[in-house]
């Protein structure tokens, strides 16, 4: 993704590598909310993550539904900051 960036750098194109960007993101999450796949799992790891204990059920609870999950509380557990300590480069 870096390369494409570097390679259309004279298009303005801004707010398409940040859409691009927080749809990685989302994906990113969702993947490892499949990772984890069951919700004790889910909850174990979201409460090490910093989560409070209803946060981390309610999405432990839907532990299936990684999409619609990984766009709602997992939002603000999984952060930008939280890839950046990954070494994920930003788009945006």
């Amino acid at each position: 993704m870096q390369g494409w960036k570097a390679y259309f750098r004279l298009a303005q194109t801004p707010k398409v590598w940040r859409k691009l960007d927080e749809w990685m993101r989302h994906r990113l999450r969702a993947i490892q909310l499949k990772h984890w796949r069951r919700g004790p799992t889910i909850y174990r790891e979201l409460r090490g993550l910093g989560a409070s204990s209803q946060t981390a059920r309610q999405v432990a609870a839907n532990s299936r539904r990684w999409w619609r999950n990984s766009d709602g509380a997992l939002k603000w557990i999984l952060d930008i900051a939280y890839f950046d300590r990954l070494g994920l480069p930003r788009l945006a």
